[in-house]
């Protein structure tokens, strides 16, 4: 035979440990994804450190200046056009635009200079390994001056991925 009070007992006492194990749960997700948030934003800047550093690699390996500035003019190239398809996305906020618009300013700046546009000297050929080094410098400089919310950064790989 049951008892019916023995019963209301144990529905209450699964319901306040239903509750307390949902604020747990709850809490836990926050938790992992301020974490994944941040490791996304840090993997979304490695990776357009690394697209750089990969390029004055093979502008290093290279013997030729011209296919070391080929090289270097195709890498800014495509980051420039992948920070143009980001720009111009629904997902990207206003504060990201202007950082973004820093960067793409920057880069053309490189390519001005790779160049020897708009008011700047050619890089000359015997430089041209240090230019590279120079602009996985100013990379990585602009990655601690210009902040991009994790969708931004992560657009960013993945249209330099597709490109």
């Amino acid at each position: 035979m049951r008892c019916r009070g023995a019963g209301k007992h144990s529905v209450r006492s699964h319901t306040a440990k239903g509750a307390d194990m949902f604020k747990r749960t709850a809490l836990l997700v926050v938790v992992m994804m301020c974490v994944l948030v941040s490791a996304g934003l840090a993997a979304g800047q490695d990776h357009v450190q690394k697209y750089f550093n990969d390029a004055a690699c093979t502008v290093k390996a290279t013997a030729d200046p011209s296919q070391k500035r080929d090289i270097l003019e195709s890498k800014i190239e495509d980051m420039s056009k992948a920070i143009g398809t980001v720009r111009n996305s629904r997902l990207v906020s206003e504060a990201d635009r202007a950082g973004l618009d820093r960067l793409a300013a920057s880069l053309q700046e490189k390519r001005d200079e790779l160049a020897g546009t708009n008011g700047y000297a050619r890089v000359a050929d015997d430089q041209l390994n240090a230019f590279g080094d120079y602009v996985v410098q100013d990379m990585e400089q602009a990655d601690r001056t210009i902040t991009m919310g994790v969708v931004t950064a992560l657009l960013i790989v993945i249209i330099i991925i597709l490109i």
